[in-house]
């Protein structure tokens, strides 16, 4: 990552976690970077992992369904079910782990995340509100280096997005 952009992970005992990320791309490559399934699939799972989405449909009532896939095969799948997109600006979405069908699991965390994107120019600011229905399933998330892998995940958009500029 640039060491001239910013990045912040707060985690608050409201059971939500709060990130700001800015990226070096106009808001037009970060938007599709975080909208489109064909670009996901190359950055949104933590290396040496990989994305793979079964289907996708980003529009308010849509859901996007993908798997992380580990290097010996193994697939934790997820779903993403999109409330509300104002085009190059936000979108806010409930999100769970579920089957290769979709269900979701209710044993596992279930947040709502809210994504805002603001353009700076060269630069991209994207904030997220991530807001668990308590705060055992933060506390889960947390655990289960949530952190750790989403940062890995950016890193990797930071190097795609310099080669698709």
């Amino acid at each position: 990552m640039n060491k001239y952009l910013n990045y912040d992970f707060v985690v608050n005992k409201d059971n939500n976690i709060k990130i700001s990320r800015e990226f070096a791309a106009n808001i037009s490559l970060v938007w599709d970077a975080y909208t489109k399934s064909d670009i996901l699939d190359k950055w949104w799972a933590p290396k040496p992992w990989k994305a793979r989405t079964k289907k996708m449909d980003f529009r308010e009532g849509g859901s996007w369904l993908y798997s992380m896939v580990g290097h010996a095969g193994e697939e934790h799948w997820a779903l993403t079910e999109y409330i509300e997109i104002e085009f190059q600006k936000k979108f806010i979405g409930l999100d769970g782990f579920t089957d290769a069908d979709g269900n979701i699991n209710k044993s596992m965390p279930q947040s709502k995340w809210e994504e805002i994107f603001t353009d700076k120019g060269d630069i991209t600011l994207v904030e997220f509100m991530i807001t668990y229905p308590n705060l055992a399933q933060l506390e889960t998330t947390i655990q289960m280096g949530f952190k750790e892998g989403l940062s890995m995940a950016m890193e990797g958009l930071d190097e795609l997005l310099t080669k698709l500029k």
